[in-house]
């Protein structure tokens, strides 16, 4: 196990910090005595949660109110960042969102929501902290995607398109990073048991139908905060949700005929 003083001092923001995974991964980050800077829209959740860390940790975890899906926001948050942190060691891009439909259902603008925020919004705030990162030539942005980013199914081509970017935009980052010492690391997981779901199936049946193959929020962050010691270059989650992706960038037309109705889950 990690040496419990290795994230020590080190100043993490992380995005979508008031609940689901953001807020474990904030959690995780203060156990081990690094500083997390929580960010969200929620100022009674993002309270919350930092009281959580301080009664768990002792360790003082700012708030930064703001949406990620506004520029006006994020400059905002990152100003006020600036004034207090000389630095940003760690960027964790995690807030996002989904929904569910037919193509043909859908509806524009959630489309264009959900780009705001799990595409922009990680820009967004990739832009603010990357120009510092590159002065000092030290820095790790860690990008949430998703496995749908690698293998989309029915009902979620507005999701899958946004995290497909998410995984476009950091392959070409880290590629033009590779001269520095600033690691970028893609986070791919399958379903989780968060509120996630909340919103992207409000009917509730595709919960239904993968509950038991769901990732806990602990499991993924706690790969998260270990990449934050040890930088790879991607984390896929649950393992054999790996395989079957990898399998699929390899013969798509045979794994879309054997999977048959495993596509249909939503």
């Amino acid at each position: 196990m990690r040496n419990k003083h290795s994230l020590k001092n080190q100043i993490v923001a992380v995005t979508g910090a008031s609940r689901g995974v953001g807020k474990q991964i904030a959690i995780d980050v203060a156990r081990f005595e690094g500083i997390p800077l929580l960010i969200a829209r929620s100022a009674e959740k993002l309270k919350e949660v930092q009281q959580e860390i301080k009664d768990q940790t002792n360790i003082e975890a700012p708030i930064y109110i703001g949406d990620i899906g506004n520029y006006e926001d994020v400059h905002r948050v990152f100003k006020n960042i600036d004034e207090k942190f000389p630095h940003i060691d760690v960027l964790i891009n995690n807030a996002g969102f989904g929904i569910f439909d037919m193509f043909k259902d859908a509806k524009l603008k959630d489309i264009e929501n959900m780009f705001q925020v799990n595409v922009f919004g990680m820009m967004y705030c990739t832009k603010q902290v990357l120009p510092k990162m590159i002065a000092q030539n030290k820095g790790h942005i860690i990008n949430i995607s998703s496995q749908a980013g690698k293998l989309a199914t029915p009902k979620s081509s507005g999701y899958a398109a946004s995290k497909h970017a998410v995984l476009g935009f950091s392959n070409s980052l880290r590629l033009e990073l590779k001269k520095t010492n600033i690691f970028v690391t893609t986070v791919n997981p399958g379903p989780m048991k968060t509120s996630f779901f909340e919103i992207a199936d409000q009917s509730g049946s595709y919960m239904k139908n993968i509950e038991k193959y769901m990732l806990s929020p602990a499991v993924v962050a706690r790969e998260i905060v270990k990449t934050i010691e040890k930088p790879k270059r991607e984390i896929n989650l649950p393992k054999w949700m790996e395989a079957g992706s990898k399998l699929y960038q390899l013969m798509p037309s045979v794994v879309e005929k054997v999977a048959g109705q495993a596509f249909y889950k939503k």
